[in-house]
């Protein structure tokens, strides 16, 4: 078994997945995990969650595979994808290697949040079960960075 921490990809306030306004990320039906509420204070780069490849990566999400081949998704906001990807702008490519903590695409979640949508962050680990995650974050302040969650398969 292989154990390792997901890290908050980007600065704000850690809530649960139950709070995020979409049913599909809300009821967990993509994954468990938390989700981010970013700060509102401009600019904002999310940072890859875990080392891995990125084997996902649209301008509005994207997910790092580590190389046991656990899959984290990052979703940057919810109904984002209508941005079609106005507003992001990406670090690293599609197939690229990234560290933990490494800059992957910068965006300003109040732009985000006056289009009408939510910026709220969702961070999953794909194909888990609930019982595979522990140390979950408690709600509240998180830097991007923090861990969020220690993930167990």
């Amino acid at each position: 078994m292989t154990q390792f921490d997901v890290l908050s990809p980007v600065p704000g306030r850690v809530i649960e997945l139950a709070d995020v306004p979409d049913p599909v990320f809300a009821q967990a039906l993509v994954g468990p995990g938390l989700a981010v509420d970013p700060d509102r204070s401009g600019p904002v780069t999310a940072v890859a969650p875990v080392p891995g490849r990125l084997v996902k990566l649209h301008p509005h999400a994207f997910v790092v595979q580590t190389d046991d081949g656990a899959g984290v998704l990052t979703h940057l906001g919810i109904d984002t994808v209508q941005l079609a990807g106005e507003g992001f702008r990406l670090h690293v490519a599609e197939g690229d290697v990234v560290a933990a903590g490494a800059a992957v695409v910068t965006w300003d979640p109040a732009a985000v949040e006056a289009s009408g949508r939510s910026p709220v962050v969702p961070v999953v680990a794909l194909e888990a079960t609930p019982g595979q995650l522990g140390g979950l974050r408690a709600a509240g302040p998180a830097e991007a960075g923090d861990v969020l969650f220690t993930w167990a398969r």
